[in-house]
């Protein structure tokens, strides 16, 4: 996959001078515009045409989330970055509402806005993979469900949204019910970060556990995805 062309959507130039530099320190990103309000934002998503926006909440003349609709409206798919200084419930559920999966709360270090752009990298992978066949079978849909659901369920202190996914991938590769201590030795981390995230994916509706009762002692509790 070529360099992912993205637009910044910044009213603050030290922001946006910083959050460019974070951009193109990824070597699969290219900055193509920055945007200072709503307006210059709608217009550059139609002349630069980005496959990325990494877009602020608060601009000076509409709010990001009002420049999400009309984008939304207007049939674009860029897929969206939320970058603000905004973390109340009500905006991030609208943000949601338009289809933004991606969150980086400011301030934020580059590893943190990193993550999310593999993250944005990977869907948009997958998405090409799939390509426009028409018609997408269940295990597909549920697949592409799958992902976007994991990105939301890695929104709490303590788990990473790369191992979350690595974690959602090595299960679903499985044709059986994994155990904590199977899943560990599968990705080389502890039994415990893996009941953790395990716990996470359930905790999220993405996954059910059940007790395997064997020999002496406590059961040994198995995970397996839903769907």
């Amino acid at each position: 996959m070529s360099r992912l062309r993205t637009l910044i959507v910044e009213d603050d130039f030290a922001v946006a001078h910083v959050t460019r530099g974070f951009v193109e320190r990824h070597p699969h990103f290219e900055v193509v515009g920055v945007a200072p309000t709503g307006g210059d934002a709608l217009r550059a998503v139609s002349e630069l045409r980005p496959e990325v926006m990494l877009l602020d909440v608060y601009l000076p003349d509409v709010s990001g989330i009002d420049v999400l609709r009309r984008l939304r409206a207007a049939g674009a798919h860029v897929e969206v970055i939320a970058v603000t200084a905004a973390r109340d419930l009500e905006t991030v559920r609208r943000a949601r509402a338009h289809g933004v999966h991606h969150y980086v709360v400011k301030p934020f270090p580059m590893q943190t806005l990193h993550e999310r752009l593999d993250d944005v990298r990977r869907v948009l992978a997958r998405d090409a993979e799939v390509g426009d066949t028409g018609e997408l079978d269940q295990v597909t849909v549920d697949a592409l469900m799958r992902r976007d659901a994991v990105a939301l369920a890695s929104n709490r202190k303590g788990v990473s949204r790369v191992t979350l996914q690595r974690v959602a991938e090595t299960m679903e590769s499985h044709a059986r019910p994994l155990s904590a201590t199977e899943l560990a030795e599968a990705l080389g981390m502890s039994r415990v970060s893996a009941r953790r995230y395990l716990e996470r994916l359930v905790e999220s509706g993405l996954a059910a556990s059940s007790p395997t009762y064997g020999g002496v002692g406590r059961p040994e509790l198995r995970y397996q995805l839903r769907g």
